[in-house]
């Protein structure tokens, strides 16, 4: 009986989970890429590039490398360029490190 009940447990909580699962790319974005328009295309060196585009107006970058996570590049404040770090003139790049 206890086995039944723990597997029971064990099964809700992956349901649970399942159901919180992201739905995509751009599930999550700090940014509203919604109705986007998405131009994807290949680098020379096998890298894919996707520019997500709202009312014509660059919003996010999502490049996934060859070998490597796919990192994503932002214009959080909607000023038609990517966001960099103000020290170094660096695009600010980010790695989505979990999703369930």
């Amino acid at each position: 009986m206890r086995k039944l009940i723990k597997t029971a447990a064990a099964l809700a909580a992956v349901l649970a989970l399942a159901g919180c699962a992201t739905g995509g790319a751009t599930a999550g974005a700090p940014v509203d890429v919604s109705g986007a328009d998405v131009a994807v295309r290949t680098l020379d060196n096998g890298d894919k590039l996707e520019e997500y585009r709202v009312a014509g107006q660059l919003r996010m970058v999502r490049i996934t490398p060859v070998r490597g996570a796919p990192y994503y590049l932002y214009d959080r404040d909607g000023d038609g360029a990517l966001d960099r770090d103000d020290a170094d003139k660096v695009p600010q790049t980010y790695w989505k490190l979990f999703s369930w």
